[in-house]
């Protein structure tokens, strides 16, 4: 991750030059290759703390899933936390999501990017159903999890006010200090299941990843087991390989190259099929 009557006023930054700073690089691209749906051009800062420039195969594999179970997205309301590029959320826009919120850390040139992109590839229309911005404190845009979710909640539509269908994390759980504020915001933003709901697309989040740092696998799945302490139901739907995204990094490249899907659902451990995690 630099005598006389001159030298009265020299400054710290004077006796401690700092050296200039390489410029922040550029924006880069990375396309999303699909089937029954136009490329998608994601466009990802040039580089952040946050690792928001980089497309990782969890968004990849996210983008998959939606299109070949679009009933998850079609007229219901979608809430992308750490959002990235987006990519996972403008594809629920596609595939007919009544509305759908990207949100991200409340800094300019992370929001910024996410407009750039539903702008550049969703049509007029489904950009309509598209919120990037959630005004936070009052003087910056975006969201830091575990806080309230009131401005987030403001974004639905009347007759979906009591929450979100399906709320996307993607390659976030590997901020193991967040496992925390993640499940908080998720349990704010969800909304209830109702009687009527068919189980395969009940109220749910959606939880895609990789093992990056094999090492710490455990501790990615403390996750999940956090949520089923707090009365979540975990169930593991996906695994998909990839190139890993790191290849140089440690670790067996089998395991930094799966992605893995999980549904967490609200309900006692009786209700649905899930995973028991030791």
């Amino acid at each position: 991750m630099q005598d006389g009557e001159d030298s009265e006023d020299l400054s710290l930054g004077d006796v401690f030059t700092e050296p200039p700073r390489p410029p922040t690089p550029p924006p880069t691209f990375a396309t999303c290759t699909r089937n029954a749906f136009p490329d998608l051009k994601i466009r990802l800062v040039g580089s952040h703390p946050l690792w928001a420039h980089h497309l990782w195969n969890a968004a990849l594999a996210f983008a998959s899933y939606i299109d070949s179970n679009p009933e998850i997205a079609r007229n219901r309301c979608v809430l992308e936390l750490g959002a990235g590029g987006g990519l996972p959320g403008l594809v629920a826009a596609q595939n007919g999501a009544k509305k759908v919120v990207l949100t991200d850390y409340p800094e300019a040139v992370l929001i910024d990017n996410l407009e750039f992109n539903a702008r550049q590839n969703l049509s007029p229309d489904e950009q309509d159903h598209v919120e990037t911005q959630v005004f936070f404190r009052e003087h910056s845009w975006g969201y830091i999890w575990g806080h309230a979710v009131d401005n987030i909640m403001r974004a639905l539509p009347k007759d979906d006010s009591t929450g979100f269908h399906l709320i996307i994390l993607s390659d976030l759980i590997f901020n193991h200090s967040q496992h925390d504020a993640l499940l908080k915001s998720c349990d704010m933003c969800l909304t209830s299941r109702s009687a009527s709901d068919d189980a395969s697309i009940a109220p749910c989040v959606l939880v895609f990843y990789s093992h990056h740092r094999p090492h710490l696998a455990d501790r990615d799945l403390d996750f999940f087991r956090k949520a089923q302490g707090a009365g979540w139901v975990c169930e593991e739907i996906v695994t998909h390989k990839y190139p890993p995204m790191f290849p140089e990094d440690p670790g067996e490249e089998e395991v930094r190259a799966t992605v893995h899907g999980w549904r967490m659902r609200r309900g006692d451990a009786g209700d649905f099929p899930h995973s028991t995690l030791i």
